[in-house]
């Protein structure tokens, strides 16, 4: 090893090309050596800039230090473009990609960054959904013609920023079905390919609409957290189908100014994660003050869709889970049934599914066809001698739908705000002590294979009505977390694969916290687990190509 003391502008003559470089700190300074040892070279902190953290560099025969990022390969095809820190507050495009048709991520080192007080989230690598915007950046929306046709983004999107002030690294943004409308893989994706779930065979659809973030947190170790949004079920049904945690917060709790709308009425943005940890200090980040984590539990659960019995693998898991959280919570289970609720509280008003029968669909196609379509379209016709931009056949239909139907957004919100404060004061209301007076736990579908390359007939309309539209009607939280998995015989691989199984729990509306704080806890007690990257939420294993 060849160690050598000097001021700063005598590294010239000791390194005679640019290399890879470690700086650690020695009681004099600093010390930057080769990755292999060989190489070192001393500086005196009187000659260093002292905010220069240890990690590794880059140093130049001319005696400049760079900051050092490994490429990873996009394999999943979860990011739309790929960023680097621009050096006055935006980002520039990463101009780098990897053989095998993938985008290359760039990502700094962990050493570089200390959490603070401040800067709790220093070093933790985050993608965002491709409908956010990121100064410097363009937004595509998941359309060609939009990216095309507008500039870069002249600011970023709050919700971003509050992450990028508590320390979080962008490394870029990633893929959303288009407009954020709900789009099955792969026929319905056609201006950009679908992400991959890593999950079972690799070939099982994504869900959508933040189909990239959720791609990429289930498949990279080296990606920390994603940033998605949810109107009807766009971060919860991805973190159902890829195995993860993922929230849809109260109604908000966190602006969102400069990120696509679909229904403002609905649009809230959340957060996926593998570690329930992060995931609650990510929130805390991302909503500041508008969430506090408190351990005071609700002593009532109420419980849809869980089995009476255990008699299969996927009843067992269902029925240990809520064992186990009720045990821990010595709290008491009541079977709920909300359009029964309805019936006995509101005798005189029409039933549930008949009352909301199209309120997502209808307030989604009216408020994005005002807010968005319009000018795009205008914008685009005048550029380019009155012709239409391309659309995919998802939003497509869901905008003829709303033009067709005479309702007014008036008609549609006041249906919705009736439900929503007759479940917030009457079924799910807030508790002085609690916060929450129950907790919601809810079954939201059975995982079943749905493979990418299936034929459609075309695409398909929203539900109407379901127990995952009670958070998007009433405005309180819902959030997923992965409890196992369960197999199942790929016509793919032709061998036993397996598919994550979740569990979706809500609180009153503003008791995001109290759930945070629980899955955090029950994470603790070992009732859940950090989940692994992979085609296994459980084992991990390579992801199947």
């Amino acid at each position: 090893m060849t160690t050598t003391t000097c001021r700063t502008d005598e590294k010239a003559r000791l390194i005679q090309s640019i290399d890879i470089y470690i700086r650690s700190t020695t009681t004099e300074g600093s010390r930057f050596c080769d990755a292999a040892l060989r190489n070192c070279v001393d500086v005196h902190a009187s000659t260093l800039d002292d905010s220069i953290p240890d990690g590794p560099y880059f140093m130049s025969s001319w005696g400049s230090i760079f900051q050092a990022y490994r490429l990873y390969s996009d394999t999943q095809a979860s990011f739309s473009e790929t960023t680097i820190p621009d050096g006055n507050g935006g980002f520039a495009v990463l101009p780098a990609n990897i053989p095998g048709q993938s985008l290359a991520v760039a990502v700094p080192s962990r050493l570089y960054f200390k959490p603070t007080p401040e800067k709790p989230l220093a070093g933790v690598r985050l993608g965002i959904k491709d409908i956010y915007d990121l100064k410097g950046v363009k937004t595509s929306n998941g359309n060609r013609a939009w990216y095309n046709h507008y500039a870069v983004a002249d600011a970023t999107a709050p919700a971003v920023q509050n992450l990028i002030n508590a320390g979080a690294i962008v490394v870029g943004k990633m893929k959303t079905s288009q407009f954020a409308n709900g789009e099955t893989a792969t026929a319905d994706w056609v201006d950009y390919h679908s992400p991959f779930n890593p999950r079972g065979d690799g070939y099982q659809d994504g869900s959508s609409s933040s189909t990239g973030p959720a791609s990429g947190e289930a498949s990279y170790p080296w990606l920390d957290i994603t940033l998605g949004s949810d109107t009807g079920g766009s971060i919860r049904s991805p973190s159902q189908a890829q195995g993860l945690y993922g929230n849809r917060p109260s109604h908000g709790l966190v602006s969102m100014d400069r990120v696509m709308p679909l229904a403002p009425e609905y649009d809230t943005a959340g957060i996926f994660a593998r570690d329930p940890r992060l995931w609650a200090s990510t929130a805390q980040a991302l909503y500041l003050d508008n969430i506090t984590l408190q351990s005071t539990y609700p002593t009532s659960v109420l419980a849809v869709g869980f089995p009476t019995n255990s008699s299969t693998r996927y009843n067992a898991l269902l029925d240990n889970f809520l064992r186990n959280l009720t045990s821990f919570l010595s709290a008491s289970v009541t079977a709920y049934n909300v359009q029964e609720s309805w019936k006995a509280d509101m005798p005189n008003e029409q039933p549930l599914p008949i009352l909301l029968k199209n309120t997502y669909e209808l307030l989604t196609a009216k408020e994005q066809a005002k807010l968005v379509r319009d000018t795009f379209v205008s914008d685009y016709a005048q550029a380019h001698d009155g012709r239409l931009p391309h659309v995919d056949p998802s939003p497509l239909q869901r905008w003829g739908f709303g033009d067709e139907d005479p309702s007014t957004i008036e008609d549609v919100v006041a249906a919705k705000t009736k439900f929503m404060d007759w479940f917030n004061k009457r079924q799910l209301p807030r508790d002085p002590r609690t916060c929450s007076k129950h907790l919601l736990v809810y079954v939201p579908r059975m995982p079943t294979p749905k493979y990418r390359d299936t034929y459609l007939s075309g695409p398909s309309r929203p539900f109407p009505f379901s127990v995952s539209r009670l958070s998007v009607y009433s405005g309180a939280p819902d959030m997923v977390v992965p409890i196992g998995e369960l197999a199942y015989e790929s016509i793919v691989t032709n061998h036993t694969e397996v598919l994550p199984v979740s569990v979706d729990m809500m609180a009153a509306k503003g008791c995001d916290g109290v759930i945070f704080s629980l899955v955090q806890d029950l994470h603790a007690a070992g009732i859940l687990t950090t989940v692994k990257t992979g085609r296994s939420i459980v084992d991990g294993e390579d992801i199947l190509y």
